[in-house]
């Protein structure tokens, strides 16, 4: 279908990455659109073009109830009263992934969940490209989606979040995915977690292939949804994971694929992440024997359970990637750790329930440094192991005092870094700076 956007009044909302790369697909194409930030001096204006008409400072605008198309960046809620109004008088509201997906011509593989995706998106593209392809990803992951379009490229990776795939209507993938699905962003959405499911289930909307985690998609739900769907996790899936003391082994129908002895990666949530990509892999038929290359040397991705220094017997290490409750206790399960945990939790939570983490507080020797917007909430949980401090900083500083011979210095905030931070990585490598300092 050919979508015509001559003669419409065209806005877009925010004016980051996302922002700039729709801005530049109009321009392309001979239209120029008017721009809407709510910041009154945009992280990003330098790299917006010239003579266009923009207003900064608010969201409140008149522009929004006169446009025909407004394209909207992630970071914008669709919930808001203004856009809700404008959806009432008929104005189209769509994503940059909307308009992605309208544009491209190639295959499609999209992968969306709580935890994982950046990781599982990466694999792929580096097994394509030992495959053969030419592999573009883009997304979530901070190459918009749009860009895509100006590279050479037969197939393309997106890696999508909720906020991306509220405004999406014609996504049709060939291979689409929800890794997993727990708790986060409760407060963008009025319905809370069932409605933030349900847009993540929306990936499955016209895809080819789907690939359904077991352990998040009941079996029934799984039959009166998708005729072509692969199944992974469980006993009865196609693809599953073997574990004993000594070994986790990927298999394909039982038979044996991959023992995860001879990668580098470590921890469930990396085990369960190779399996997605060797499912993904499978489909669109890469040789196996470049997948099995890829995975065997894979390494795990910055600010993602990164030991980024060990000195006098203790072990500092990076998971700033960790904005959800879900990834803390992913982070806790994967260690090993002789002596005492000392977990940097802190942030913005979102609204989240962290209650899940009590019993495994009570259970590990652990010592929880709780910092940022919501350290109190945090510190309540397990007040007999807690510790009260502002800033990040300030944890650190106290921790480089305590820590003995045999511990473990654990960053997995489980929330939002915008209390304090641009983003997560902002927050990683000031703990790596700190940590630098003070060992």
């Amino acid at each position: 279908m050919s979508y015509n956007y001559f003669g419409k009044k065209i806005l877009i909302l925010g004016i980051g990455l996302t922002g700039i790369s729709c801005i530049n697909f109009f321009l392309k194409k001979g239209i120029t659109p008017k721009v809407i930030d709510e910041s009154v001096d945009p992280l990003h204006l330098d790299k917006m073009p010239k003579n266009i008409q923009y207003k900064f400072g608010t969201l409140e605008h008149k522009w929004i109830l006169e446009s025909d198309l407004i394209v909207i960046s992630p970071g914008i809620s669709s919930f808001r009263p203004i856009l809700i109004k404008a959806r009432i008088l008929g104005i189209e509201i769509i994503s940059d992934i909307e308009l992605f997906t309208r544009e491209a011509i190639f295959p499609i593989i999209s992968i969306t969940g709580t935890n994982g995706k950046s990781t599982v998106a990466t694999m792929i593209q580096k097994i394509a490209k030992n495959a053969g392809y030419n592999a573009c990803l883009g997304g979530n992951i901070g190459f918009p989606a749009l860009n895509m379009l100006n590279k050479k490229a037969n197939l393309y990776i997106i890696e999508l979040s909720s906020f991306q795939l509220e405004n999406t209507f014609t996504l049709k993938s060939k291979i689409a995915v929800v890794l997993n699905i727990s708790e986060d962003h409760i407060n963008r959405y009025p319905n809370g977690f069932a409605q933030y499911k349900k847009i993540k289930f929306s990936i499955y909307n016209g895809a080819e292939f789907c690939i359904i985690n077991r352990y998040v998609q009941k079996k029934d739900l799984i039959k009166n949804t998708f005729k072509k769907y692969i199944s992974i996790g469980t006993k009865k899936s196609h693809y599953q994971i073997y574990c004993n003391q000594k070994n986790a082994i990927l298999c394909y129908k039982n038979n044996h694929v991959l023992n995860m002895r001879h990668t580098f990666l470590h921890g469930h949530h990396n085990y369960d992440n190779a399996l997605v990509s060797l499912a993904i892999s499978d489909i669109m038929k890469f040789p196996r024997n470049k997948t099995i290359d890829i995975l065997k040397n894979f390494s795990t991705l910055p600010h993602r359970l990164q030991t980024i220094h060990y000195s006098r017997g203790i072990s500092w290490i990076n998971d700033s990637k960790s904005t959800n409750v879900n990834s803390t206790k992913v982070a806790l399960d994967s260690l090993n750790s002789k002596g005492t945990i000392r977990l940097l939790l802190g942030g913005d939570r979102k609204f989240a329930n962290f209650n899940v983490l009590k019993n495994y507080f009570k259970k590990l020797k652990i010592k929880i440094y709780c910092f940022g917007k919501d350290r109190i909430y945090l510190s309540n949980i397990c007040k007999k192991k807690s510790i009260l401090v502002n800033t990040l900083k300030e944890a650190i500083i106290l921790i480089s005092k305590e820590a003995v011979s045999g511990d473990t210095v654990l960053l997995s905030p489980g929330c939002s870094s915008l209390d304090q931070f641009s983003n997560f990585e902002e927050r990683g490598n000031f703990f790596i700076k700190l940590i630098k300092e003070v060992t």
